[in-house]
């Protein structure tokens, strides 16, 4: 007897990441002191009035047991007044805001709620692989569009329009953008929504970059109308050093909300209270708190550059987030050879853009989310290979 595994199992593969970390994991049980520059995991810790609220909220008894599914008041207001202070946005914390067991897991939820087998959606090239192993999952029809670094990598709207529509249900796009660090500005996100409403598609912006090295924060919802057609994913993860503990959100109209919980309501029990209070205690902070963490990625942008000219690797100046993407030299066929040349040779693993897809293969991604001294080291074993 054999058991197969469901049809929507043999469209998707393991995530690139889970994989390469295996083959650095065997390396390390060889001998090799890799060094990974590779993911985006914010090695400094949340703020220490986070830490302890968790602490408090943990010691207390009563806040074990299950949770709500909607989150509790707390964290939703608390979401509510960071997107009012930051984004200068208005939402109603008891219909318009989400908490998520991370933003990722957004992805899912907002897939699975408003895409039948066969509905077109719009992926971003290169883009967040998670948009398309998801849309995969729910047998949904992906349609690929070009980010080009000639257009600011911004997807090209008219050449959209060019395009058979019709069946296209819903729009990824990602900004302030991953992999490519572009920040968007908005004149973009009216051109976005003006798009989705012409064309019945719903724009979804997965937005956990705001804050790292970018000094205004935008929100697809400062758009008049935006909540018509729009919904939006954020993320404590990146922003407040909080990756590890899985907390998200979603915006959106109170109906969208409504298709969304669901979807999540029967697939999660509520996020542990001490965690929510300590979120909110995260989204209170003020924006000393921002500028510190930013201090510390300046300095390390400015090693991973100088990493960037040893590679000889083009790149733009302007970019935000917690990733450095740069153009790799014409001797290279792709970046998967760059980065296993820098792998296999100098012990130090950097992010082929390909991952991303077609639309990156000449690029590579490195992280900020590596110590200085851990950089220099970096820098001085690629010195030593060039050399």
């Amino acid at each position: 007897m054999k058991i197969n595994p469901a049809n929507r199992i043999s469209e998707v593969k393991e995530y690139y990441f889970s994989i390469k970390l295996k083959e650095i994991e065997q390396m390390k049980k060889e001998g090799k002191d890799v060094i990974n520059l590779g993911i985006g995991n914010p090695d400094m810790p949340p703020a220490p009035e986070v830490l302890q609220e968790l602490n408090t909220q943990s010691c207390q008894p009563t806040n074990h047991g299950y949770q709500s599914y909607i989150g509790i008041p707390e964290l939703r207001e608390a979401f509510t007044k960071w997107y009012k202070t930051y984004y200068h946005v208005d939402l109603n914390a008891a219909t318009e805001v989400l908490p998520l067991i991370g933003s990722k897991e957004g992805i899912m939820h907002i897939s699975m709620a408003f895409l039948n087998p066969g509905d077109g959606v719009l992926i971003p090239n290169p883009g967040y692989p998670t948009y398309a192993s998801v849309s995969k999952l729910v047998e949904a029809n992906i349609i690929p569009y070009d980010l080009k670094e000639e257009n600011n990598w911004q997807p090209d709207l008219e050449e959209l329009e060019k395009t058979d529509l019709s069946k296209v249900k819903l729009m990824w796009i990602n900004y302030p953008n991953m992999p490519t660090g572009t920040p968007a500005d908005i004149t973009f996100f009216e051109k976005i929504i003006a798009f989705g409403k012409k064309h019945n598609i719903l724009i979804c912006n997965d937005n956990p970059y705001s804050f790292i090295l970018n000094e205004k924060q935008i929100s697809i919802m400062q758009v008049e109308g935006a909540r018509d057609i729009a919904i939006e994913l954020n993320s404590l993860s990146k922003s407040h050093n909080m990756a590890g503990w899985r907390i998200g959100m979603v915006a959106a109209n109170a109906t969208f909300i409504q298709y969304i919980l669901r979807v999540k309501s029967n697939m999660d029990s509520g996020m542990f209270k001490p965690l929510q209070m300590a979120a909110a205690k995260a989204l209170s902070l003020g924006p000393d708190w921002y500028k510190s963490i930013n201090k510390a990625y300046k300095e390390r942008r400015q090693l991973v550059l100088e990493l960037m000219d040893l590679l000889e690797c083009k790149y733009d100046t302007n970019q935000t987030g917690m990733f450095i993407w740069a153009k790799i030299p014409e001797k290279y066929e792709n970046s998967g050879e760059l980065s296993d040349e820098i792998l296999y040779k100098a012990n130090v693993f950097i992010t082929p853009g390909l991952i991303f897809g077609d639309s990156g293969k000449r690029h590579i991604r490195i992280s900020l989310c590596t110590k200085p001294e851990t950089l220099t080291e970096a820098i001085n074993r690629i010195k030593t290979l060039k050399s």
